[in-house]
């Protein structure tokens, strides 16, 4: 591998460990502020941050001339999938969280799955979701059911996310789409994060930490992550994406202690090795295509 790709290739191994950090510090501040009140500093923040980095307001001009359905749903997912995703953080082991919320996008990617030989992707999807759950002890320290359910809601959002994303795509307004996303999704949470908890948010003893948070799940990855794309096929892209759950996982036990079972480190190299293998499959169908178009 050319030492460009390899240098892409840490840019986005830098980028995933960032927002797994992120992830750490946000677990952290629930120790004193509720997972919604985390959520809304975070994407109030973010807004800001993306705002700046891409000098969104170069797309006022355009407003009007938007598809704003998709744009309001493109925006939605994003507020619910943060949302799921924290109150899942403050129930569950960092690892399992992000490994529940991985099936959301690769169950999208399976979907579109037509040869018999690639259910076997499928198969490993749910004996990850399987091996997940202690079922004998599902309340226990390292799961909780009300936690996997908000990491699945989770994951079902960043499938609409995703979906909704490949749509504004081709609104031809590049990032401006989410700094406008995650602005709407900001401003139509914050009436419900000042009734919940106004002294919070206005408090800013806390912003120092929400700003933190904000920067390393949003100004870094998406930096490195340009940089990255910059080198990296899709294909490259999508398997090393599939090291999330890992990545997670071992965050999870540096800086909060957090352990997982045996069988949930099991589970999540099943989740990730289905993620690597509809990722390759895509990529030979799309060569495939190409092979006979030409």
């Amino acid at each position: 591998m050319p030492n460009v790709q390899l240098l892409a290739v840490l840019y986005m191994v830098l980028s995933m460990t960032s927002y797994q950090i992120s992830a750490s510090f946000a677990k952290q501040l629930f120790l004193v502020l509720d997972p919604i009140t985390v959520t809304i500093l975070r994407l109030c923040f973010a807004a800001i941050i993306v705002c700046i980095m891409f000098r969104s307001w170069k797309v006022i001009q355009r407003l009007q001339f938007l598809k704003w359905r998709d744009l309001l749903c493109y925006s939605a997912s994003l507020g619910v999938m943060n949302i799921l995703f924290y109150m899942s953080l403050g129930k569950l082991p960092q690892g399992i969280a992000v490994g529940l919320e991985f099936i959301g996008p690769l169950g999208l990617a399976l979907i579109s799955i037509q040869n018999r030989k690639d259910y076997v992707w499928v198969l490993l999807a749910i004996l990850g979701i399987v091996l997940m759950v202690p079922w004998g002890e599902t309340n226990s320290s390292n799961f909780d059911l009300f936690g996997a359910a908000c990491a699945l809601g989770a994951g079902l959002c960043w499938a609409l996310y995703i979906y909704f994303g490949q749509r504004v795509v081709q609104q031809n307004i590049g990032m401006h789409a989410l700094t406008i996303a995650i602005s709407i999704s900001a401003l139509s949470l914050l009436p419900i994060g000042l009734y919940n908890n106004a002294s919070a948010l206005i408090d800013t003893q806390y912003w120092g930490k929400a700003i933190t948070i904000a920067v390393l799940a949003t100004a870094i990855p998406y930096a490195l992550d340009l940089k990255a794309l910059q080198h990296l096929n899709k294909t490259s892209y999508g398997t090393l994406s599939s090291l999330s759950p890992a990545l997670a996982a071992l965050v999870g036990f540096i800086l909060l202690g957090e352990k997982i079972t045996l069988l949930q480190t099991v589970a999540l190299v099943c989740i990730m090795l289905a993620s690597v293998g509809v990722t390759m499959r895509e990529a030979r169908q799309q060569y495939k295509t190409r092979k006979i178009e030409s």
